[in-house]
């Protein structure tokens, strides 16, 4: 959910499966998704409302999509030639314009 959200293929606002619903799509427990569901509400990406299920946080800002299609990229190079998330993560830091 989390990528989708970022990638913005879930839009603010859009309404998520409720915990039950989730949990028997993905053959889970309920209280995993529960789980997932605070965890993306404590980073600002959903909201939840007794009574009204979990949606989109309509202040998600997403990047462009040449941003989201050069991390694609970078992420397929990364894996075929085998370099770890880490290392990108610092390659990137390392890369990244100084103000």
């Amino acid at each position: 959910m989390r990528s989708r959200i970022l990638a913005g293929t879930l839009a603010g606002g859009e309404r998520l499966p409720s915990v039950r619903q989730l949990a028997r799509d993905l053959g889970v427990a309920s209280g995993t998704v529960a789980k997932a569901y605070k965890f993306l509400e404590e980073d600002g990406l959903v909201v939840s409302r007794a009574g009204a299920g979990t949606r989109v946080s309509g202040s998600v800002a997403t990047p462009p999509a040449s941003v989201m299609k050069a991390a694609r990229e970078l992420a397929r190079a990364a894996v075929a030639n085998g370099v770890q998330l880490d290392e990108v993560i610092l390659t990137l830091r390392a890369t990244w314009p100084q103000d």
